[in-house]
């Protein structure tokens, strides 16, 4: 597995637990980190992590109005929270990483929702970013 797919699935899972237990993103980086301190993870993944979450998190107003603006008929708290937070993700990438190619977040996206979700919800996730993506390619 690439690094940084391994650094989303990182980053996936700490968002998923502060959407559980409303930790802050320190707060849910250090547990995270301190529960997987036997795997010996390396600082890059740490970092590109690390980015994914509190930039997600940081953004997380602008980031759920782009989802629930794109998400028809759907609500933001009743999606599931696997799905929710890979479009955070996902979203973060997209607007605020110009180092990554939108096509690279859409797919790793839409990799993590049919590992972690189902095959459905990579449909739902790709559909979402891909409007996003092509909104952003509108106003560049």
């Amino acid at each position: 597995m690439r690094k940084r797919t391994k650094a989303r699935e990182f980053a996936l899972q700490i968002l998923y637990q502060m959407d559980i237990t409303r930790d802050t993103p320190e707060d849910a980086l250090d547990n995270f980190w301190s529960a997987h301190s036997a795997e010996e993870i390396e600082s890059a993944l740490k970092e590109f992590a690390s980015k994914l979450v509190k930039g997600a998190v940081l953004h997380l107003a602008e980031i759920d109005k782009k989802i629930s603006q794109y998400a028809t008929n759907w609500q933001l708290k009743r999606m599931a929270v696997v799905d929710r937070n890979i479009m955070r993700m996902g979203c973060f990438e997209l607007i605020y990483c110009e180092d990554i190619p939108p096509k690279v977040s859409i797919n790793e996206a839409v990799d993590l929702a049919k590992k972690f979700s189902g095959i459905e919800a990579g449909k739902f996730v790709n559909a979402i970013l891909d409007k996003v993506k092509i909104e952003k390619e509108g106003a560049g």
